[in-house]
């Protein structure tokens, strides 16, 4: 396929998407033209196959197939309801695959769509990963700041390790730090948290957080003081995931928080790649 003709498609399929709540989305029949077809009926067929495909491949059609009715103008000022699909980036992929790959419009949709796809895929998962790291990262200035305050309160280091042990216990349904490591096969000498989903990270760090702001506000002093609240904030927090269903001590373990970080670096050279 020459390359006048590439670099006109890739512009005219990017200026016929569309986007809402983040969802971008192209309309069937403005794709009908795009892959060459004349009839609609020939190409409503190869959507329904999409369709099919979609379904077969385990997702759920209608988050990526959604069937409207729209009105068109006539002459002579009447009016025309005729129906229209609704396709996703991966619907008109599969649409894509569908039709005649004699035609170089499908050759070039079937591969644009792929690497649009592919491309997105790989914008998702960094995001995913970027939101762990930031989630460690921010657990550990709070514990940084919590051990700080402690500290500051009469109680050295070894009785910060107590208290985080003890919360980790109250989090975790009985389970120690130690256990919790045993359980998810957590190398001995790597923290915990380096191995936890962001979910159970966001959690220990909201439950150290409130123990920060209450030690501040109710001029708390002691270890034990400070680990009776430690302790409570920990078990409200596992309340609030228990009433979604979520026990903290069930879940995976997450890959090494330190493989994520040059997963991240790594992400950039691969989204210029595709």
């Amino acid at each position: 396929m020459k390359k006048e003709l590439i670099s006109g498609l890739t512009k005219t399929f990017e200026e016929y998407a569309f986007e809402e709540n983040g969802v971008e989305f192209w309309f069937a029949r403005d794709l009908q033209k795009l892959l060459g077809y004349s009839e609609w009926r020939n190409f409503r067929n190869a959507v329904d196959k999409a369709k099919i495909s979609c379904k077969n491949n385990g997702f759920n059609v209608a988050d990526h197939f959604v069937d409207i009715n729209k009105t068109i103008k006539m002459p002579k000022g009447a009016e025309k309801e005729i129906d229209d699909v609704l396709l996703t980036r991966y619907a008109c992929y599969l649409t894509a695959q569908n039709g005649d790959p004699k035609k170089d419009e499908i050759a070039f949709a079937q591969g644009y769509f792929a690497l649009q796809t592919r491309k997105q895929e790989l914008v998702e998962e960094r995001i995913a990963l970027n939101e762990r790291v930031q989630a460690r990262q921010k657990l550990i200035e709070t514990e940084t700041e919590l051990s700080r305050n402690i500290y500051e309160r009469g109680v050295d280091d070894k009785g910060f390790g107590r208290i985080r042990s003890k919360g980790d216990n109250a989090l975790f349904g009985g389970l120690s730090t130690i256990e919790m490591k045993k359980k998810i096969k957590v190398p001995e000498t790597r923290p915990l948290a380096d191995f936890l989903p962001t979910i159970t990270i966001k959690a220990k760090d909201l439950a150290a957080e409130i123990t920060n702001f209450n030690l501040n506000k109710n001029d708390l002093h002691g270890e034990e003081n400070i680990t009776s609240e430690h302790v409570k904030n920990n078990l409200d927090v596992r309340d609030l995931l228990g009433r979604s269903g979520i026990k903290p001590e069930e879940l995976p373990a997450e890959e090494d928080i330190k493989k994520v970080e040059r997963k991240l670096k790594t992400s950039v050279k691969k989204l210029g790649k595709v």
